[in-house]
């Protein structure tokens, strides 16, 4: 009787491992497939336009400058064109009397300019209509005034 305890200890025991084969199995399969599929997905092609292709050249922006002192300037930015100041009052007629259909607006502000006052003008001139706004900034990142 002692012998068929033994036979029945040395038998197979459970595992509290977790078998991990089949998963690296299917991650195998899937990778299989990706690899056959990928050369057979096209890419999106998309066909942009060129230099050659526009249509019409852009309309010349007005351009609105905001003071740090609060003076309101405006002019088409064009060559040769300088800045009139107008008041602040008149600002949209003033504007309104130089746009067309699509003419673009850009704001120009001092930089000591609160935000807040720029936000006003932009909030004016698009809640009258005018969509087409921008604002000027410096490109090589050093403020003008030092």
């Amino acid at each position: 009787m002692s012998s068929r305890r033994n036979s029945h200890r040395r038998g197979r025991r459970m595992k509290n491992e977790m078998n991990v084969v089949p998963y690296i199995d299917v991650m195998l399969v899937l990778l299989v497939i990706f690899m056959v599929t990928a050369p057979m997905i096209t890419p999106g092609l998309i066909n942009l336009p060129s230099v050659g292709q526009a249509a019409t050249v852009p309309s010349t922006p007005v351009e609105i400058e905001l003071a740090e002192n609060g003076e309101v300037s405006i002019r088409l930015r064009e060559s040769g064109n300088t800045f009139q100041k107008i008041e602040k009052d008149n600002l949209l007629s003033e504007v309104q009397a130089l746009v067309q259909a699509d003419t673009p607006v850009i704001i120009a502000a001092d930089g000591k300019v609160p935000y807040e006052e720029v936000v006003k003008v932009m909030d004016t001139l698009r809640s009258n209509g005018l969509t087409r706004l921008g604002l000027l900034v410096n490109q090589n990142g050093e403020s003008s005034s030092n």
